[in-house]
């Protein structure tokens, strides 16, 4: 599953690797568990949710499934 992530400033939303999810999440969180923080953002998404997580929301990238 792809996770996709975009700051209240911004107005795109970024697909973005594992280690800069835990990152952004560390960043977001602080001392927190960002690896459990993590896991729980992933089972969230799954139905198709954004999350929120400080100033940075998470959702699962949009399958672009294209007919021939």
């Amino acid at each position: 599953m792809k996770i996709q992530t975009q700051y209240n400033y911004e107005k795109t939303w970024t697909t973005t690797n594992e280690a800069d999810l835990l990152r952004i999440i560390e960043e977001e969180i602080g001392d927190a568990d960002p690896q459990g923080t993590l896991l729980y953002v992933k089972e969230a998404i799954k139905s198709g949710k954004t999350i929120t997580v400080g100033s940075c929301r998470f959702k699962k990238e949009e399958s672009q499934n294209v007919s021939k």
